[in-house]
């Protein structure tokens, strides 16, 4: 599979549970939508996925990614309810780093 490099550190990153390196894949004034919630910012960001981290272990495995549309579809496996699931995250990418992040399932 033939990830955009961002998208390869973020996985990385999130398997790491490396909070700071994760929010670093993403522009300083990125958008990320998760569980109906939204993060302004790079130090938001941060924020939210050291919480997620702590609170649920969750691990990425790619299962697809469509070129196309910036959509990753991964199963996540972690400490929650009904691991592991397939979410697929929608992305918008420029200049190397992630302005815009949804995740859904």
């Amino acid at each position: 599979m033939n990830l955009p490099n961002v998208i390869n550190e973020l996985v990385k990153t999130q398997n790491n549970f490396d909070s700071a390196a994760y929010a670093q894949c993403f522009a300083e004034a990125a958008i990320v939508f998760d569980e109906g919630k939204t993060h302004n910012g790079r130090k938001e960001i941060e924020q939210w996925i050291d919480k997620s981290n702590k609170e649920y272990k969750a691990t990425i495995e790619p299962v697809d990614y469509d070129e196309k549309e910036n959509i990753l579809s991964a199963k996540i496996t972690g400490t929650f309810p009904g691991s592991p699931i397939i979410l697929k995250f929608h992305f918008e990418l420029a200049d190397g780093k992630i302005q815009h992040l949804k995740v859904t399932d």
